[in-house]
């Protein structure tokens, strides 16, 4: 049985989506390296990640991606204690050339393997520069693929508290901005459209405000695309705003009800969407109201990398051991789903 401490060192491996990315360790938190190749421009005129393509990029970027992680690191194969790769959710040919490259290294190594789930991934990547938190923790969780309110009890032990019935907020972001024509992703085009328009030309809907922890936001959405088409001389860039102030509006009162329910004494940011300037300004503002502690992650940890995998892998590696080789790829994990024994 490996000893986890402090000088462990983890090699961990990213290819759930569109980013083919790999990262060293230390110790659950000291980034040595963070390597991300992205095929933005492979999938910008499809408009959205089309999954042949993402298998094909991360199968040509794999081996490049992680000879330049260890080269940055300055360590070699033979220092590299642990292998940890997203085992899910994502796109399963994505996913399995990520996970097959960590099986092989860990074979070759004679090292432990760890599957890691790529959400629990995300409520660590705030950690990597701030990991002295208090629990419990309200963790926001907003990406592409999910909008979730976690509450983080401890290392390891979450419950999801509230989450979207409908859209995910980086969905609706992607949406809204293809509607617009500001191509892909959605989510930076919005927010630099957002700062040349006003917020308050356009009253959207903040559906669900005031109703349990649970988030819609499929109906702001379509009333986005209905206004546009009666209003066809409105300004892109109010559309813009207004439209993100809605969905920020109903994170933050819903992130803010949460965490009195728990009670929090941390809240932090995870997934694309925490890049978002207006959520992190609002969410800012609201945790210095309120007295609970801000964690945000660096704008580079903001998106799907390597070195929250192998953080959340170093973790898991501490609390459960590794997982077995036979795991293989799970397309539609959950975040409350185990990855190891």
């Amino acid at each position: 049985m490996i000893r986890v401490n402090e000088a462990t060192v983890v090699l961990g491996i990213e290819s759930s989506c569109d980013e083919t990315a790999a990262a060293v360790v230390m110790g659950g938190n000291d980034v040595l390296s963070s390597v991300v190749a992205t095929q933005i421009e492979q999938h910008a005129r499809f408009g959205g990640v089309v999954p042949e393509i993402a298998s094909r990029a991360h199968v040509e970027a794999m081996t490049p991606v992680i000879r330049k992680a260890l080269q940055d690191s300055g360590i070699g194969f033979e220092r590299i204690d642990a292998v940890a790769a997203t085992v899910g959710p994502g796109l399963v040919g994505a996913l399995l050339v990520g996970v097959s490259a960590a099986k092989s290294i860990a074979l070759a190594l004679n090292k432990p393997f760890i599957g890691v789930n790529h959400l629990e991934a995300h409520l660590y990547a705030a950690l990597l520069d701030d990991p002295h938190v208090e629990f419990p923790m309200l963790v926001v969780l907003v990406s592409g693929g999910n909008t979730l309110l976690v509450n983080m009890k401890s290392h390891g032990k979450y419950s999801i508290i509230g989450q979207t019935i409908d859209d995910a907020a980086g969905e609706a972001f992607d949406k809204v901005a293809r509607f617009l024509g500001l191509g892909h992703p959605g989510g930076p085009a919005i927010d630099r459209e957002a700062k040349l328009g006003n917020a308050q030309a356009i009253e959207f809907p903040r559906a669900m405000l005031h109703d349990g922890f649970d988030v819609s936001f499929s109906g702001l959405k379509t009333a986005v695309v209905n206004y546009v088409r009666k209003n066809p001389a409105i300004s892109t860039q109010d559309v813009a705003a207004s439209f993100q102030t809605a969905v920020v509006d109903v994170l933050v009162a819903k992130s803010v009800k949460a965490a009195k329910q728990i009670g929090a004494k941390t809240i932090a940011l995870g997934g694309g969407v925490a890049a978002n300037s207006l959520l992190r300004q609002e969410i800012t503002t609201t945790c210095a109201q309120h007295g609970w502690r801000l964690v945000l992650p660096s704008m580079a940890m903001c998106t799907d990398n390597a070195a929250m995998i192998a953080s959340a892998g170093w973790y898991r590696l501490l609390q459960d051991g590794p997982s077995e080789l036979s795991m293989g790829a799970m397309p539609n994990l959950k975040l409350t789903d185990r990855t190891t024994p």
